[in-house]
């Protein structure tokens, strides 16, 4: 079967969903920082986050601007009215999912450059001139980037014809998948810069991060077990839907293996092995940073196979549906 919605679509999906995780974890963060320790490493994950925040925004909205037929057609004729008819999203404001989702993003894009401006500067700290600026900008960055991330899953459930995305769930299994790849995003930042400074302050904010996506994780393996079991237990085309991840479906080891076991269960299992030794008995946090970058790669790719497999078997299980 013909897929309409390609590897562009499925890049942007994930990309805004990085960047609007990593928005709302830096604002979380930055807000629940308190005094002495907690403020210089709840600001350094707040900063990372941040400035990691708008390039997956704007990467991942330019990609769907370029899957959009009219935009590569005005480039091959080179049609300035077919280049820029995707203005057309922003001119007719409607509660349609596309027009809302539209508008959030371009904000989120917008917000997102300039809540990351109040970190450039070197001597960024907890108690700049920027921290009250900043404090309520976080206020805002919170929500803007849960619209953005559940919007994703908004904008696939509201097409009654897919059977397999036509699910109120969806949109939490998004928003969850997009927390936990801006925290991954954020531990692979925080592992990779900062490799030489004090070992006991970057295990205490790589402690933070893991237990946080460790947490994520489990959520979203509840949300998956919830939205398998209502389509299955569904009489009609959601539980044929859901047949293509389950025994015998044609992305089962894509899910299963791919998104489940890698994505998930071997990241947050070995985000438990390290963690849990803390939180329960207050051992040291030690972890090796190779460790660390590994966990949030396999995030990250499990992240990116979640939206691949979401894709593709709404496709493949129904007729297109806008």
């Amino acid at each position: 079967m013909e897929l309409h919605w390609g590897l562009p679509v499925i890049i942007y999906l994930f990309l805004a969903g990085l960047g609007a995780g990593a928005l709302t974890v830096s604002g979380s963060v930055l807000l629940r920082g308190g005094g002495g320790w907690f403020a210089g490493q709840h600001f350094r994950i707040a900063r990372y986050g941040a400035l990691l925040a708008p390039l997956p925004l704007i990467v991942g909205t330019g990609m769907i601007v370029f899957e959009l037929g009219t935009f590569r057609a005005g480039i091959e004729q080179f049609d300035i009215a077919k280049l820029f008819r995707w203005i057309n999203l922003f001119k007719t404001i409607n509660l349609s999912p596309m027009n809302i989702g539209s508008w959030v993003l371009g904000l989120c894009i917008l917000f997102s450059l300039a809540y990351a401006w109040t970190f450039l500067t070197p001597t960024a700290c907890a108690k700049d001139d920027q921290c009250k600026v900043r404090r309520v900008m976080a206020w805002i960055a919170v929500p803007l980037g849960i619209a953005v991330a559940i919007y994703t899953g908004i904008m696939l459930g509201a097409m009654p014809s897919r059977p397999f995305w036509n699910s109120q769930i969806l949109a939490m299994l998004f928003l969850f998948s997009a927390l936990s790849t801006g925290v991954a995003g954020i531990l692979c930042m925080h592992a990779i810069c900062h490799c030489e400074e004090n070992q006991e302050l970057r295990a205490q904010a790589g402690y933070i991060l893991s237990v946080s996506d460790a947490l994520l994780i489990g959520l979203e393996l509840l949300i998956i077990f919830l939205f398998i079991m209502f389509a299955h237990l569904t009489i009609g085309d959601p539980a044929h839907a859901i047949a293509v991840i389950l025994p015998g479906g044609v992305l089962v080891w894509w899910f299963w293996i791919g998104v489940v076991l890698f994505g998930m269960l071997v990241p947050g299992l070995v985000e438990l092995r390290y963690t849990l030794p803390k939180l329960l008995h207050h051992n040291p946090y030690r972890v090796l940073r190779s460790v660390e970058i590994a966990i949030g790669v396999l995030v990250l790719a499990g992240g990116f196979l979640l939206r691949y497999v979401i894709v593709v078997a709404g496709q493949i299980t129904g007729p297109v549906g806008m």
